[in-house]
């Protein structure tokens, strides 16, 4: 694996959006954990949109900073679970509406998916 450091943030990134306790501790009541100084759903966004591909060319991430296919598609679904809402409701929400909408449910599934993937195989 060429980018360890880059897949831990993605299994770090996955295990957020895949954990509501965590979101409303963390995104919303800003009652970090140990260790953690800031997060935000932001953060994940733009790392899986922004700072990579992994939301529109995931498979290219294969070797990488994911192991195979499958990781790769588990990563793409939890991409266009997010795009769904984003398509939906706008980019705008604070973090407490976004986990309060219905889709939300279909996040947390794919990212525990992607995270419990990632972290299986490591």
């Amino acid at each position: 694996m060429k980018y360890l450091n880059l897949r831990n943030e993605l299994i770090f990134y996955l295990k957020g959006l895949s954990d509501a306790e965590y979101q409303r501790s963390c995104w919303i009541n800003h009652d970090y954990q140990c260790g953690i100084e800031y997060d935000e759903f932001d953060l994940a966004v733009h790392f899986l949109f922004d700072d990579t591909t992994l939301s529109s060319e995931s498979e290219s991430w294969i070797g990488l900073c994911l192991k195979n296919k499958e990781e790769a598609f588990k990563v793409k679904r939890v991409c266009d679970a997010i795009e769904v809402i984003f398509e939906k409701y706008g980019t705008l929400l604070s973090d407490r509406e976004y986990v309060a909408l219905p889709e939300w449910e279909i996040v947390l599934s794919a990212a525990m998916d992607a995270h419990k993937c990632l972290v299986d195989s490591v």
